[in-house]
């Protein structure tokens, strides 16, 4: 047999097809990511040439009390969106899998929001609920009840935040969970109910093993891209009053672009990098020891 035809022997020809997207990746991404480190063991700044300063930037960052708000935030932003986007998602994968009127139509509405650009969606949500005209504003005024002062009071602002990334990300979860409930043969549920199952004990012995490994893979995507969040708050609140609603990425993006701290701000982004290798952790390990009992 060739070279080319044998499946366990690596051909030049293999690796010459591949070169150009690891040479992408290691122009875009790799050689990035040590500048980055290495800019986070120096003092950097307008102006001011590179002064190595080892893990000092690290310790200031981990020394400050707005990175630690803004941590305690992120954590908070995070699974409030992650685990309320997963049961919404959840609840309308199972809703729509049984087939209800108009299921095109209504799968359309429910992806709208993914082909809304970030910013358009912010605009169209502080017009909503300005606390003068907006529309829910005045909503709630006229039912007795109290506005949301988003911009003011940040428990406020942080459940707009949520809010909004839940309505914005819904979609994806939605997807995940949608196409692999579909995935599931009939023949299991209709043995169930031969056997008397209930539905709530399809749901729980059925639904839920069958759809864990897709799950896993929407709750890491989520996770990873909610750890990072930054347009939302950003565009509502600015990461105000007082600093008081920031997240990490916010609190990056001040100390390199307001403050100019560039070290300090690269040592922020890799404490992220790690953050979020920590929380995929769990998950991975989940998705292999279910790969493996798979195989």
């Amino acid at each position: 047999m060739s070279a080319l035809g044998n499946p366990n022997r690596l051909h030049p020809m293999h690796l010459a097809m591949v070169v150009p997207v690891q040479a992408l990746l290691i122009a875009t991404i790799f050689l990035p990511s040590m500048y980055v480190f290495w800019l986070s063991l120096n003092e950097s700044s307008f102006g001011v040439a590179p002064k190595f300063v080892g893990l000092r930037n690290y310790i200031e960052v981990l020394s400050d009390p707005y990175f630690w708000r803004a941590f305690v935030n992120t954590a908070i932003v995070i699974n409030i969106v992650v685990y309320l986007e997963l049961a919404l998602g959840m609840a309308m994968a199972l809703l729509f899998a049984t087939g209800i009127p108009f299921r095109k139509t209504m799968i359309s509405i429910v992806l709208a929001p993914y082909a809304i650009s970030e910013v358009a969606a912010v605009v169209m949500w502080r017009f909503m609920l300005d606390p003068s005209i907006g529309m829910v504003s005045q909503t709630l005024t006229a039912l007795g009840l109290p506005t949301i002062e988003w911009s003011v009071v940040p428990a406020h602002g942080l459940a707009v935040i949520c809010a909004l990334s839940v309505w914005l990300h819904l979609p994806f979860t939605f997807l995940i969970l949608y196409a692999a409930r579909l995935a599931i043969p009939a023949d299991l549920y209709e043995a169930a109910r031969i056997d008397g199952a209930s539905p709530w004990r399809q749901f729980i012995h059925i639904t839920v093993p069958v759809l864990m490994p897709a799950i896993l893979v929407a709750v890491l995507f989520r996770y990873i891209f909610a750890f990072r969040m930054f347009s939302e708050v950003w565009l509502v609140t600015g990461g105000g009053p007082a600093r008081s609603t920031e997240v990490l990425a916010v609190y990056l993006y001040q100390e390199a672009f307001r403050y100019n701290e560039f070290g300090i701000a690269s040592a922020t982004g890799w404490l992220m990098v790690a953050g979020s290798i920590l929380l995929a952790i769990p998950y991975l390990r989940s998705l292999y020891k279910r790969t493996l009992t798979d195989a």
